[in-house]
């Protein structure tokens, strides 16, 4: 079986057209370090919420809250990244994301913009990047002033690891 010139030619223009892709990310800083997580995982964004504390959970759930009728677990991001506590009166915000059809609220200091960022620039995980951070990001952007950490949901909240539900 032969494979046509125009074949291999569409084929090259699809992985360059790959790689050309932009991805979304919603930004969210913690500790003054920049992170994202592709916009298709975020369910909602939310200012600082009420929690109630749940007895006997890990240290990096803060509690859970109620969202629309729905049991949100809301982990504490600082605490999960190995990140100093949040000063006392910095309320934080939330953002929603799903796994395994569970809700949960990642809080962090601050919510951002959505970014578009070139596929093309996105790298694999630094051997630099604390091996914490390594377990779960997915990756960097180097963007002008900062680096933008992409958080891997799953392995974020594998439950595994953490016994985070």
């Amino acid at each position: 079986m032969s494979v046509g010139l125009s074949t291999v030619v569409a084929s090259k223009d699809m992985t360059k057209d790959a790689m050309s892709v932009d991805h979304m990310y919603v930004t969210m800083v913690t500790a003054g370090q920049l992170f994202g997580i592709s916009v298709l995982q975020v369910q909602d964004v939310l200012g600082p919420q009420r929690i109630t504390s749940v007895p006997l959970a890990p240290s990096e759930v803060a509690g859970s809250l109620n969202l629309r009728g729905r049991i949100v677990t809301a982990i504490d991001m600082r605490i999960r990244l190995g990140l100093p506590p949040r000063p006392a009166g910095e309320p934080g915000m939330s953002v929603v994301v799903e796994h395994n059809d569970e809700l949960y609220s990642l809080i962090v200091d601050r919510v951002g913009e959505v970014m578009k960022l070139p596929q093309a620039d996105y790298e694999g995980n630094p051997s630099t990047l604390d091996a914490h951070w390594q377990d779960v990001s997915d990756g960097i952007f180097r963007l002008k002033d900062t680096l933008l950490v992409v958080l891997d949901v799953p392995r974020l909240l594998r439950q595994d690891r953490r016994n985070l539900a």
